[in-house]
């Protein structure tokens, strides 16, 4: 019963997207529903492991939900002290090596899954059951339907719709990052006490969003579809003297970011690298605008990433208007 509001916007969206129903289950799409109502509604707390390259990290999460406003706190719990307080979706203050130079970029809304959009580029399915941290869950598979993703499977709590387990997947079904929840509480809501940060959180200078002129200055000739500008900006980096261009590129799960730097005839270095899942390309290119260093950064295949950076183009004035 629960499937059949779905169900109906599944049909009615039938029009646009014909050929993507039939490959999603829509009791997967359901199950997605619930987890993007969960983590706006509500509260928990717990811990979990990260796996990345065959490193692990342990960590202790406060999500709390309080009138609409979500805030959320992660200390990792082994190696050097790292800590992350987020309000709404923005960071609010950070410590240990991620306070080095941090700064948030201007204000953007969180993700938020939308099943329908993720259609578009994956393959949704209910592949199982099983059970982690104590709790039953139900699995969730997202196949990639090009070259320029990754794939992802979800085991989420069947009581509250909440991430249990998360996997992400290469083109060979090869493991590039796991998250696991080991204990999970949703049942006593985390206290003022429990999301005040230590006192080495150190706050995070947020950036205000520029004018169209300063923050539209670069596209791409080229991207992964589905892949859409979520936020640009500018930012001056006072120890290089220079300005360095950003953009941010959603397809509705995964996300990468470009950054372009002047630099000159004899700066920088072409590179090419991948740590678990995230992939980085930096290239230099001659453009109208003088020399520069384009970096790509982000949960996208390293060819993808290459690819997006030798399509950046400096944005003339009259297509900005």
């Amino acid at each position: 019963m629960r499937a059949l509001p779905l169900l109906s916007l599944l049909i009615g969206s039938c029009m646009t997207v014909p050929a993507l129903a039939a490959n999603s289950s829509p009791e997967a799409s359901e199950w997605l529903n619930k987890l993007a109502q969960a983590e706006q509604k509500q509260s928990y707390q717990g811990s979990f492991v990260y796996e990345r390259n065959g490193s692990f990290s342990s960590h202790d999460i406060w999500h709390r939900v309080d009138d609409g406003k979500v805030s959320e706190r992660l200390l990792q719990l082994d190696g050097a002290a790292q800590e992350i307080v987020r309000v709404d979706g923005k960071v609010e203050c950070v410590s240990g090596a991620l306070a080095s130079g941090v700064t948030a970029p201007p204000d953007t809304a969180p993700r938020v899954l939308d099943p329908l959009k993720l259609m578009g580029w994956y393959d949704l399915s209910v592949a199982g059951k099983s059970r982690v941290a104590g709790r039953d869950a139900v699995i969730i598979t997202l196949s990639p339907r090009d070259q320029h993703r990754y794939a992802f499977e979800l085991h989420l709590d069947r009581h509250s719709g909440l991430p249990l387990r998360s996997l992400m997947l290469n083109d060979k079904g090869q493991l590039l990052e796991r998250f696991q929840m080991t204990r999970l509480d949703t049942d006593d809501v985390p206290s003022d006490a429990d999301l005040r940060p230590g006192a080495g959180c150190k706050p995070v200078q947020h950036v205000a969003a520029g004018s169209n002129d300063t923050v539209a200055g670069w596209r791409s000739d080229w991207l992964p579809p589905g892949f859409e500008l979520v936020n640009s900006s500018v930012r001056r980096d006072p120890k290089r003297n220079s300005s360095v261009s950003s953009l941010m590129y959603d397809d509705g799960l995964a996300r990468f970011s470009v950054f372009i730097e002047q630099v000159s005839d004899d700066g920088g270095t072409d590179m090419r690298t991948q740590l678990g899942p995230t992939s980085a390309v930096s290239r230099r290119l001659n453009t109208p605008k003088g020399k520069v260093m384009v970096t790509v950064v982000g949960e996208i295949p390293l060819g993808t990433a290459e690819r997006v950076a030798l399509s950046m183009r400096p944005q003339d004035a009259q297509a900005r208007q």
